[in-house]
């Protein structure tokens, strides 16, 4: 037992890490892979479907089978509540070292869950908030059926939509052309999340992890890197879905990202691009307009995250959230380098980017001739 696992009081908070993606994507290989892998020894799992997996010296938290299965693709507050409940009663375990000691949990969900009601319960339970940080979203994809799939099906668009990384699986069943079709249609969906290759859930843990505002292995804020805006273009660059492609993946590939019109594809109505502002924010006018964004259009607000500069500040605030719920803002100890510009990133459903834009402005014109 190290002196940082005997004062657990005084360590970094757990970080939580959901692994998603359609059914039949591969989630259960990829887990049977990570959980026998040694940089997973510090590691407990949550299952929502309890499958055949040897674990081993490995931790693993069951919930049962009937509060877990979804109904219609949605977690209910039921379920979420189990899933509050289960991590506070790992977190004691682990204080009164009943379980052996974990910095990480890694929570698997089903084939149709929406992760945005999990990253709900993670911003807003205090007694999750306060013991566990989220470090990221790890969605799987099958190379395979993935087109199908995300032609006809929603939950699995917003799946990628809302990743911080994306593994595409059974990549050597497909032809390169299918692969590098799929790659371009994944990086309109999601220009700033990697994607990486995975056959047979072969993959090595430090590409899917510590994707978060803070870095373990360092201890300390790692903006860019949770940020990513530089995948998202500038607004000269910019075209319909709001990014550019000149950015660094965890592959290579070359490859038109100009799709025909499809009437059964839902990612048409998905944008991914990051807003941009010279000049510092009025925090007041940043509140108000986050309010008004998310009375109005909360539904259509897959995810957000930023680092904002603000009027009177020396310091960055850093700010995310997924539809109805925004977490507490968070001041960083100092701005990563010398750029301090804010930078927002959106990932919309069916919400123009000019409406995001224009109300930003409009409150933050009116905030400044307040003060004149």
């Amino acid at each position: 037992m190290t002196e940082e696992a005997a004062n657990p009081a005084e360590e970094p908070p757990v970080q939580v890490s959901l692994l998603t993606g359609f059914l039949g994507s591969g989630k259960t290989t990829l887990l049977n892979r990570l959980v026998k892998h040694p940089d997973m020894l510090e590691t407990a799992v949550l299952i929502n479907e309890f499958g055949e997996i040897g674990l081993d010296h490995q931790l693993v938290e069951r919930i049962d089978d009937n509060t877990v299965l979804l109904n219609a693709g949605c977690l209910c507050c039921t379920v979420q509540g189990d899933l509050v409940n289960a991590l506070s009663d790992l977190f004691i375990k682990r204080i009164k070292k009943q379980v052996p000691f974990f910095r990480r949990v890694l929570i698997e969900t089903t084939g149709l869950a929406d992760p945005a009601p999990i990253i709900h319960m993670m911003m807003t339970a205090p007694v999750i908030s306060n013991r566990y940080g989220l470090d990221g979203i790890i969605t799987t994809v099958d190379a395979v059926n993935a087109d199908g799939q995300l032609n006809r099906h929603p939950e699995s668009v917003k799946q990628v939509a809302v990743a911080d990384r994306i593994v595409i699986t059974k990549s050597d069943l497909v032809e390169p052309a299918v692969l590098e079709a799929l790659i371009a249609r994944l990086d309109a969906l999601n220009p700033g999340a990697p994607k990486v290759l995975a056959v047979m859930g072969e993959i090595s843990p430090d590409r899917l992890f510590d994707t978060g505002l803070y870095d373990p292995k360092s201890k300390s804020v790692d903006v860019q890197r949770w940020l990513r805006d530089e995948a998202y273009g500038t607004p000269q660059e910019e075209h319909a879905h709001g990014h550019n492609h000149d950015h660094n993946h965890d592959h290579e590939h070359g490859h038109a990202h100009d799709h025909a019109h499809d009437v059964n594809r839902h990612d048409a109505s998905i944008s991914a691009f990051c807003v941009t502002r010279d000049d510092p924010i009025d925090w007041e006018a940043f509140v108000a307009f986050i309010r008004i964004l998310i009375g109005q259009h909360g539904e259509k607000l897959l995810r957000i995250k930023g680092i904002l500069n603000i009027v009177g500040r020396d310091r960055p605030i850093a700010v995310h959230g997924v539809q109805h719920m925004f977490h507490d803002p968070a001041e960083l100890p100092e701005w990563p380098d010398d750029d301090r510009r804010s930078r927002i990133v959106f990932i919309t459903h069916d919400l123009d980017r000019s409406v995001i834009e224009d109300k930003l402005d409009s409150l933050t014109e009116q905030a400044a001739a307040l003060d004149r």
